[in-house]
């Protein structure tokens, strides 16, 4: 069941909503209630912090899906509070607002109901860029928890979960230390640290999930507020295709890697040599070359995974 599967105090389209934030993958809409936003995700993919000129047929109906359900068993384990209402179509979902402030170091150390200018990554897995970083000789074994001097091969499990902290309102994600996370963000390091914690308990419930199913939970990406006592809000969307790399467990155990998420689709733009010439112009202050479309076989096999994955993920069709 998609509508009320959540909380009662359904909140209707608002006549003279109002769009607040257009992103990548999803909008943001004002409603009725000047206190609750409505999410609508669409069918737009983005990489490398391009959108793609390319619709991948309900894929926004599988993120916001996907994360609800997520959002659920989160609030019913009592981790934390969320910031969802309602889901109320399948690519909609009723949220509590929070005030943004995008200046660094400005949130006041009072200020309730404020979103967290940080985005909260945990590996369980060297992937992605984790392993290119290390690849390319930028960090050691032992940042991942290993001896120092250990060979690592890719997709090698870590000895325990990696936190990395990133910005969220510059113009591309940059990792960031304690110092400089607690800085721009101007939370006390017992409010950073209890975030941290959540993450961490999150994924818990998210390996156990996924490991009920065949699926291996590699990484993935959280975002915060604070709430009323500046207590943390698990906001945004998570534990999706978008937001989280997954493995199918039977090929892993088989020393084989079968991602199950987009990182398909960025391997694609590697392959092609997109990849290399977008970062090229990057660091070199260069005009960025526009990302090509995909091809339809590749957005076919999108649509399938999406649909797929969300009814793995939940155990519920899709």
């Amino acid at each position: 069941m998609l509508l009320g599967m959540f909380k009662d105090g359904f909140v209707g389209d608002s006549l003279m909503a109002e769009l607040l934030y257009s992103g990548k993958v999803k909008q943001v809409w004002s409603t009725d209630n000047p206190d609750v936003i409505e999410f609508r995700y669409t069918d737009q993919i983005s990489v490398f912090d391009q959108i793609i000129p390319s619709l991948v047929p309900r894929k926004g109906e599988s993120l916001n899906r996907t994360s609800c359900h997520w959002f659920k068993l989160v609030e019913e384990a009592g981790i934390c509070d969320t910031h969802i209402i309602e889901m109320n179509a399948p690519d909609r979902v009723l949220a509590r607002r929070f005030d943004v402030i995008r200046e660094p170091g400005a949130i006041p150390r009072d200020m309730e109901n404020v979103f967290v200018p940080l985005e909260v990554i945990c590996r369980h897995y060297l992937a992605g860029s984790g392993w290119r970083r290390y690849k390319r000789g930028d960090v050691g074994a032992e940042e991942f928890g290993f001896e120092k001097g250990t060979v690592l091969d890719e997709g090698v499990k870590l000895p325990k979960p990696y936190l990395e902290v990133s910005t969220k309102f510059e113009k591309f994600d940059r990792l960031l230390d304690r110092k400089e996370a607690l800085e721009i963000s101007n939370l006390t390091d017992a409010e950073f640290d209890a975030i941290l914690e959540i993450v961490l308990k999150v994924d818990e419930i998210i390996a156990r999930e996924a490991k009920k199913r065949g699926l291996i939970h590699v990484d993935g990406k959280k975002e915060f507020a604070l709430g009323s006592g500046r207590k943390p809000v698990l906001v945004d969307s998570f534990g999706t295709l978008d937001e989280d790399r997954w493995w199918a467990a039977d090929d892993y155990a088989n020393g084989k890697i079968v991602s199950l998420s987009k990182e398909f689709v960025r391997e694609h733009y590697i392959g092609t040599g997109h990849h290399s010439e977008l970062y090229a112009a990057r660091d070199g202050g260069t005009e960025e070359p526009p990302i090509p479309a995909l091809p339809q076989d590749i957005i076919d096999q999108t649509a399938a995974l999406y649909e797929s994955m969300f009814e793995r993920l939940t155990g519920n069709d899709f």
